[in-house]
């Protein structure tokens, strides 16, 4: 693979302009097919297989003016009682009225005639029915929607519009930038020159605007889910620039080697960019794969990520070397360019394939610059990792393991109003509804009941209905809506607790086992409450297995890539190590309140129910891309004659700087999304943050230094037989090497 790259790097280089044309016709066409193919985001989400989606199926074919979206809009008088005297009912019907007018509703109403008024007299509750589901309600539609009662207003009502119907996508603003801007900062520190750092950034955000541009002309043809282009601006954005990064780096060090620009292009994109292929494959591979939970919103989730991922790659390794052709030694900084200047000019009159033979004609100064720093951070830090490594090791992994303990205590669910951002329509309505008549009317339920003909529906409503008001947590259960044919009826039901509380969880479980055996009828319990429990649980069924899919992965990549059988296990266990702390932060911020205002949170809550099962993929894959970068070193010095302790200390330093970099790239874009107003977004950007953070900085730079330091000779120990049987995907570029060596002998 190695040696492919190499000729693909030095084509690039020596092609720039077509290639860099190539893009850019890419990007324009894309960008045109997006503006106009680009469709509707979902904002639902649906479980085939689970009673609650198959009552809404049922509720479709045989009730179609009952699965439409709903709203709910609260109505608070200005004083107790005054919804009982003449005025306070007209304004009431007024309100009424207006929800009725509004474009796509086909009724309201009167929460007179149903009783959906507060004992006090203070609050009402109006019900709007809507013709289409939520993801075909229109933003003239929602607007209007959330004008009703704005005269009721203007008299001193509070008038709440609220409900499914909110439902919208986050939008992304300016805020994110914020990360970029750090990524920036940090680029141009790393490298010492605004070229470097300005050119790497074009190419990460070339390569996230031709994802972003074909993910949004295929959203026509494919449902997303709302939260699907966010997570892929996320990662392309991240892994755009570190392994544009990883790239740039080889190639300035290779200039400083004395190699002339298109051979330094060449080796870099060769070893660096085999490193960046083999990371971007596991990122894909794991977000592909969670097309084995067989949830269809997570597999769109995975593979609109792994396709900008993808883009990014193809970005990295082709348009990265096109664009370093263009800046040429500039990608240095100034005091060390007249150094290079002779073989960077000469680059383009050296014929292919006698790049190599230059390196003997090295300038002195050049060789000179790229002696080792022994006295570099890297150096030292890993020294003093290696001398006590012991304690390191014990410290590391106990602290990683007091922030896991908070998630022990996490739960799953999905979002409602109540932890929306405050001052938001949805969550004034809730908090509305929540004050005047508890939580747990922000929740409702509905109990489908389906018999073969209208006679077997009816007589099993009297018994459904009064199996379901004696299941404990129960508020109140509604009177059945009949559908035209009589076959099909809608029970409205009312827990005493709020949609993500424990004992609504458990009391939808007793209601279903209740209803189970009703005689002449199927009864199915749904409705958005529902759908959340069902969704988490049968998350939280599936995250054990893709996690030991995942880990078993990570460990036969990696021993591909090290020929080891304990680097891998080393490795696997230290992703373990970051995904529980990393859980434990997230649980403690997000579900525990904890420093919940440093992130702009308003209300704690339960943790989104993809969250856990989405981060298990995307560190995993981030992870091997700072084990690559490190390990690979030390594997290379060991096999060179270094011995196991100074492979170790040699990897280090050489990787420290880069690696540093890449993780506060990394952190910062993905800390830019904690300051969206959206919890779940915030909530996704935070847990990636922070668990880039621990696994770069916490376990690859401290914990995986101390262990190879403790293994010894012993981590690089493979079976023969086993070491014959793996193919050699020479990430290093060991073979490419070898033939450029002998070349330049010839």
């Amino acid at each position: 693979m190695a040696t492919l790259l190499y000729r693909l790097g030095r084509g690039s280089m020596r092609r720039r302009r077509l290639v860099a044309a190539i893009w850019l016709v890419v990007l324009v066409a894309l960008g045109l097919a997006a503006a106009t193919l680009r469709g509707p985001t979902a904002s639902n989400f649906s479980m085939p297989g689970t009673e609650s989606q198959r009552a809404i199926d049922l509720l479709a074919e045989q009730f179609p003016a009952a699965a439409g979206a709903t709203g709910t809009i609260a109505v608070k008088a200005p004083n107790p009682g005054q919804l009982g005297t003449p005025e306070g009912q007209a304004v009431v019907q007024k309100v009424t009225e207006e929800a009725t007018a509004v474009p796509g509703v086909v009724g309201a109403v009167n929460p007179f005639q149903v009783g959906a008024v507060s004992p006090d007299g203070q609050y009402a509750l109006i019900q709007v029915q809507f013709s289409g589901g939520v993801d075909t309600v229109t933003d003239e539609q929602r607007d209007a929607y959330e004008k009703v009662g704005t005269q009721a207003q203007a008299e001193g009502w509070q008038v709440a519009p609220g409900g499914e119907v909110l439902n919208a996508e986050p939008e992304v603003g300016s805020t994110e930038a914020i990360g970029v801007a750090v990524a920036l900062v940090v680029l141009i520190i790393t490298f010492g020159s605004l070229v470097a750092a300005g050119m790497t950034m074009l190419n990460a955000l070339i390569g996230v605007g031709v994802g972003m541009a074909g993910l949004f002309a295929l959203s026509s043809v494919v449902e997303l889910t709302s939260t699907a282009p966010i997570l892929a601006l996320m990662l392309g954005l991240a892994v755009g620039i570190d392994y544009s990064l990883f790239i740039t780096s080889r190639y300035r060090q290779n200039l400083l080697d004395g190699l002339p620009a298109d051979e330094a292009v060449g080796r870099a994109v060769g070893t660096a960019g085999s490193a960046v292929v083999f990371a971007g494959a596991t990122v894909v591979i794991a977000l592909a794969g969670l097309a084995v939970v067989n949830i269809p919103f997570l597999t769109v989730m995975g593979l609109a990520a792994a396709g900008t991922v993808t883009v990014a790659v193809l970005v990295a390794i082709t348009l990265q070397p096109a664009l370093l052709g263009f800046a040429g030694g500039r990608v240095l900084p100034r005091r060390l360019r007249s150094s290079v200047a002779v073989t960077t000019e000469d680059s383009s009159r050296i014929a292919d394939g006698a790049g190599s033979a230059s390196t003997d004609h090295a300038a002195p100064e050049a060789a000179t610059l790229a002696g080792e720093d022994r006295s570099a951070f890297g150096f030292r830090w890993a020294r003093l990792i290696t001398r006590f490594r012991i304690p390191v090791i014990l410290v590391g992994v106990i602290g990683l393991g007091l922030l896991a303990l908070p998630a022990s205590d996490m739960r799953l669910a999905l979002p409602d109003a109540g932890t929306a951002p405050a001052g938001t329509p949805a969550r004034v309505s809730n908090d509305l509804i929540t004050e005047g008549f508890g939580p747990g009317f922000t929740g409702r339920l509905a109990v489908v009941v389906a018999g073969d003909d209208a006679q077997a529906t009816t007589a099993a409503i009297p018994q459904v209905t009064n199996l379901v008001q004696g299941t404990e947590n129960v508020l109140a259960v509604a009177p059945p809506q009949l559908s035209p044919d009589g076959k099909t009826a809608l029970l409205g039901v009312i827990p005493q607790t709020g949609p993500t509380d424990p004992a609504t969880e458990t009391m939808v479980h007793d209601i279903r086992a209740a209803v189970a055996d009703v005689p002449g009828a199927d009864v199915l319990l749904t409705g958005v409450t529902a759908v959340g429990i069902d969704i988490s649980e049968k998350l939280s069924d599936a995250m054990p297995v893709y996690l030991a899919l995942v880990v078993g992965l990570s460990i036969l990549l990696l021993m591909l890539v090290f020929r080891s059988l304990l680097v891998p296990v080393k490795a696997a266990l230290g992703f373990l190590l970051t995904v529980a702390a990393t859980f434990g932060l997230t649980v403690a911020v997000f579900q525990q309140g904890h420093l919940a205002d440093l992130v702009g949170l308003d209300t704690p809550g339960p943790l989104i129910s993809f969250l856990p099962i989405l981060l298990i993929g995307i560190l995993f894959g981030l992870a091997m891309d700072y084990e690559v970068f490190l390990v690979s070193r030390m594997r290379e010095d060991f096999v060179h004659g270094d011995t196991a302790q100074q492979a170790t200390i040699n990897g280090m330093g050489h990787g420290a700087r880069v690696v540093t970099a890449a993780a506060l790239i990394m952190t910062s874009v993905f800390g830019g999304f904690v300051f969206l107003d959206d919890p779940v977004i915030k909530s996704m950007g935070f847990a990636l943050a922070v668990g880039v953070a621990i696994d770069a900085f916490v376990v690859r730079m401290t914990i995986v230094p101390a262990v190879m330091s403790l293994l010894d000779k012993a981590a690089w120990w493979l079976p023969r037989w086993l070491d014959r049987g793996l193919p050699n995907v020479d990430i290093e570029g060991e073979k490419l090497r070898a033939t450029l060596d002998n070349k330049a002998t010839v």
